[in-house]
């Protein structure tokens, strides 16, 4: 009987460990199904309302600029930032989705976070090429 309780007791601690784990892992939301995703219609509104405040023609943190679609394609001190046709491998979105808390944008306080739904039509644009 003790042999059952132990293992039991094991039993039911790794699994609230796992699923403690699983549940603080952040991943990024899914690309928006919207096709025809463009930066001036789309992207734009978002990125003026949450990021150009650091990131525009006045103040480029970073050296990065996403006031216009020419500028936020360009590399910024730490490189490219959007990786068209690779929305997964770029840092741009892993930043807004927040996956990591000290690179998360905008920062605390600055800004509300995105919404899952703006860094998925962000993935789409960039998944379409980013034009």
């Amino acid at each position: 009987m003790k042999r059952l309780t132990i293992a039991l007791s094991l039993y039911t601690g790794l699994a609230l460990a796992l699923t403690t784990t699983a549940a603080g892992k952040k991943e990024l939301p899914p690309a928006a199904k919207k096709a025809g995703v463009t930066f001036d219609k789309d992207i734009k509104p978002i990125f003026e309302k949450s990021c150009v405040e650091c990131h525009g023609e006045k103040k480029q943190k970073g050296k990065l600029r996403l006031d216009t679609l020419a500028n936020a394609l360009k590399a910024s001190e730490n490189g490219k930032s959007i990786a068209p046709g690779k929305s997964a491998d770029s840092s741009l979105v892993k930043a807004v989705a927040r996956l990591v808390e000290d690179d998360a944008m905008p920062p605390e306080g600055k800004s509300k976070p995105l919404t899952d739904e703006q860094v998925g039509l962000i993935r789409a644009w960039i998944d379409q090429g980013a034009k």
